[in-house]
């Protein structure tokens, strides 16, 4: 086996993979603030899934007041205490990149019943 996979193998999070491109999700994680630490929440689509195993990233995008915003997460990270799923989403592609430039009832996607 590989030295790296062998090593990475231990830190990968086995709850970590329940949920799809297109999927609403809540992450969350943890913010540091001086000596304190909270959890903050950030609720949006995924729009993409990146890379695999230790490195897997994935692109959440919400619209707040009117912008657009979107934060990419480290699947595995220890900074991430969970993902929950607040729904299914329906979609044909890998990457929902064209939602960037979608406004309104354009930029939501179906849910997969």
């Amino acid at each position: 086996m590989d030295l790296i996979k062998k090593l990475t193998e231990s830190q990968l999070k086995e709850d970590a993979g329940n949920f799809n491109v297109g999927d609403t999700i809540k992450v969350h994680a943890k913010i540091k603030e001086g000596t304190r630490e909270r959890i903050q929440v950030f609720e949006g689509t995924v729009i993409a899934r990146k890379h695999g195993g230790i490195q897997e990233t994935i692109t959440v995008r919400r619209v707040s007041y009117g912008v657009g915003v979107e934060k990419t997460f480290p699947v595995h990270s220890p900074n991430i205490e969970k993902f929950e799923i607040v729904r299914k989403g329906k979609v044909r592609r890998a990457k929902l990149y064209y939602l960037r430039n979608r406004v309104g009832k354009a930029a939501k996607v179906k849910q997969d019943i």
